[in-house]
């Protein structure tokens, strides 16, 4: 593929999915600000998945400094969970990477989190299917030769609709 040709933001959108690519980080930084902006996102279930360096934490990051957090977001790998307070919105940032035995979804009190109000948001979904609730929008990130990210975003419920609405210019 000629790297420079340009691509229209948004390759596809039939119904409840839409494709998009993100030739910069300054793409991604859009893309996270548009899906802050949506109202449906403060109580949703958001799930990442990519391989490893695909753009999800950097993702998090950008969406949870457009939504009001301060400082340092760091990735959860090895802790399995962070949670941020801002006035009015809990969120869970969850990454289950190295997520291997499911006593650990009941010691760590993952299903409360998971029934309690606020965002959640997780990497590496996969390795913990068997316990997560269905999510209202999947977002699969793939590095394409060129070094930009593909995008493709799944709706499964009318809130994980109303976000792709606001998330896909």
């Amino acid at each position: 593929m000629n790297a420079d040709v340009r691509h229209p933001s948004i390759v596809e959108s039939p119904g409840a999915s839409a494709s998009l690519q993100w030739r910069s980080d300054a793409d991604t930084q859009a893309f996270a600000q548009r899906l802050a902006s949506c109202a449906a996102l403060r109580h949703s279930f958001v799930q990442l998945h990519g391989d490893l360096g695909a753009g999800k934490t950097t993702l998090v990051r950008h969406l949870l400094h457009a939504l009001g957090v301060q400082g340092r977001v760091k990735s959860p790998t090895y802790t399995v969970v962070e949670p941020y307070e801002l006035p009015g919105l809990s969120i869970w940032h969850f990454d289950f990477y190295r997520f291997a035995d499911p006593r650990e979804w009941e010691d760590a009190g993952f299903r409360d989190l998971f029934a309690s109000p606020g965002l959640k948001l997780a990497e590496w979904p996969e390795n913990a299917a068997a316990f997560l609730p269905s999510a209202d929008l999947e977002i699969h990130i793939a590095v394409w030769a060129d070094a930009s990210r593909h995008i493709r975003l799944l709706a499964h419920t009318a809130a994980g609709r109303a976000l792709l609405q606001a998330a896909a210019p």
